[in-house]
């Protein structure tokens, strides 16, 4: 079989795999991508609702979403593409003393990871949001230099610039073997032809594990369905993403924000989990995360639903990435399981995965993947999924 030959080939045309497209051909590799779907950011990546922030609760993911921050904020500016980029800030709302300890505790690691993020009391709270409920509130944290954009313009933008840098892409293609030769990665074989390449990157999201099971691997990456909506536009009365961790019956957490449009945009974690590749809409959803809604926010009370979607969130049994090489094949390398914070990661993940390959790793770097491991004890657990 006669076969292409490339530096690197990337699996997932994703949140994840897109930008390390570009990051990638912008250093000079000749790269591939290869998904599924007709077109980047189909799967996954077109669900989200494109929340961005680097307001986490562990050093990892905060000094890789501060570079994603960085990236998002300034690509218009450099780039030209409008990818509908906001700097609306992150609210983390308490109710309850558990959440209160919880938020003040994650806030000295935060500050020292550089995030401009404090603790309001609750007066404070409400002159920066004056719609939430006073009832019970406690405070909260705001990070003002989050904010959001829309997944798929910056998936489309981030595709159109790896083309014009020479990456090359297949849509409406599935990878079927991976060529392994004494252990080591050759390159893959689709359902449509075969491609040579020394490094291949796992990137395929919520089918992670079935990409692994190709090379033999039992990849602990599991999907976990997420149900969202957006309402009818109005008249803008807040900024922040609004985050209530507080767990109910049905629902670990709920989050919303408003767009430039107007719109109310909204998810919910499930709990418990909803295990598998379901992504039709349920009836129990709405009734759910209205009440919760309307209970933080009254003035929700009367706006109408345009439409719901679910999605999947690609998940790990500590809520963190798995990124790195695999010991068991030469050249297979990890970006998995982002726990449903992809987009967010996208682009920094991009970044430390292009130095990787290029053998240029930071210490810095060096301490984001020991945390990431793929061959970590998977014990701790993220406290802001």
């Amino acid at each position: 079989m006669n076969r292409s030959n490339y530096e690197v080939i990337i699996i997932g045309a994703g949140s994840i795999g897109t930008p390390t497209a570009f990051s990638l051909a912008r250093e000079g590799f000749k790269v591939l991508v290869i998904d599924r779907n007709a077109s980047p950011g189909q799967s996954s990546n077109k669900r989200a609702i494109g929340g961005l922030r680097a307001t986490h609760s562990d050093p990892a993911k905060i000094r890789l979403c501060r570079r994603s921050l960085e990236i998002f904020s300034t690509w218009k500016e450099t780039y030209g593409d409008e990818i509908e980029w906001y700097k609306g800030g992150y609210c983390f709302v308490a109710y309850g003393e558990k959440e209160e300890k919880t938020l003040k505790e994650i806030l000295p690691l935060q500050k020292k990871y550089g995030l401009k993020i404090d603790w309001l009391e609750a007066e404070d709270l409400r002159k920066l949001i004056p719609d939430l409920n006073p009832r019970g509130l406690r405070g909260g944290t705001f990070s003002p230099e989050d904010g959001h954009a829309s997944p798929l313009l910056a998936i489309e933008a981030f595709y159109r610039q790896a083309k014009k840098l020479g990456a090359e892409f297949r849509f409406r293609e599935k990878v079927i073997a991976f060529s392994i030769e004494g252990g080591k990665i050759k390159g893959v074989i689709t359902d449509k032809g075969a491609y040579g390449a020394e490094v291949v990157i796992n990137a395929a999201g919520a089918w992670a594990a079935e990409t692994g099971h190709l090379a033999g691997l039992d990849l602990p990456v599991m999907p976990d369905s997420h149900e969202a909506a957006v309402t009818e536009p109005v008249k803008r009365f807040f900024d922040p993403m609004v985050v209530d961790i507080r767990p109910m019956e049905g629902s670990a957490n709920y989050y919303f924000y408003q767009h430039a449009t107007g719109q109310i945009i909204f998810c919910i974690t499930p709990n418990p989990n909803i295990w598998g590749f379901d992504e039709r809409e349920t009836s129990s959803f709405l009734p759910m995360v209205a009440k919760r809604m309307i209970e933080l926010m009254p003035r929700l009370k009367n706006i109408r639903i345009r439409r719901t979607w679910r999605g999947l969130y690609p998940m790990t049994p500590d809520g963190f990435p798995i990124i790195g090489w695999v010991k068991e094949v030469d050249g297979l390398l990890l970006a998995i399981g982002m726990c449903g914070q992809g987009f967010m990661l996208g682009p920094g993940v991009a970044e430390l995965l292009t130095r990787i390959i290029a053998g240029k790793t930071t210490p810095e770097d060096e301490e984001i993947l020991a945390y990431l491991s793929p061959y970590r004890q998977f014990t701790k657990e993220e406290k802001l999924k």
